[in-house]
């Protein structure tokens, strides 16, 4: 079972977007130098489609995609609630975290809009990093995926963009 231990609605984990970041707990990656600790542990909320219902009234009207930041632990459960989110709230885009490098076969990945990947590597930074090797990926409307990585990357300064 998925457990949240929080949320949070963010501006930088997506480009474009208005997110709602579900912190997932039950990490398996335990990546060296990563800042989430404390999702290492099983402990939080059940995250089940009462949550993201609960999450929808709440938040529904200041965001416009909802992340999963982990779940690796359960990949299936994540791609059940990104499936449940397409089909009955079509207006919000869904995005994945995942610590892992691929993402596995039993996960649909056209049920996500965003689909980060990559464990955290602290000698090559993260994704604002352009070291980094983590790739973050939007799905396009012929359903292939473009790397979008190179959005978080700052341009020099006096650089149009």
């Amino acid at each position: 079972m998925l457990k949240y231990v929080n949320t949070g609605i963010v501006f930088q984990e997506i480009p474009d977007e208005v997110t709602l970041a579900i912190n997932i707990s039950n990490c398996p990656c335990h990546c060296p130098g990563c800042h989430s600790r404390y999702l290492w542990e099983d402990v939080g909320i059940p995250l089940d489609t009462n949550a993201i219902d609960q999450f929808v009234d709440q938040y529904g009207t200041d965001i416009t995609c909802i992340s999963f930041m982990g779940g690796d632990a359960d990949p299936k459960a994540v791609n059940q609630l990104a499936q449940y989110i397409h089909e009955y709230y079509p207006q919000f885009h869904v995005a994945w975290y995942s610590g892992r490098i691929r993402i596995p076969s039993i996960v649909n990945k056209s049920d996500f809009d965003y689909i980060k990947v990559g464990p955290y590597i602290n000698h090559l930074g993260p994704l604002k990093s352009p070291t980094t090797n983590q790739r973050l990926y939007r799905q396009l409307t012929d359903g292939s995926f473009e790397d979008i990585t190179y959005r978080f990357w700052r341009k020099p300064v006096g650089q149009l963009a």
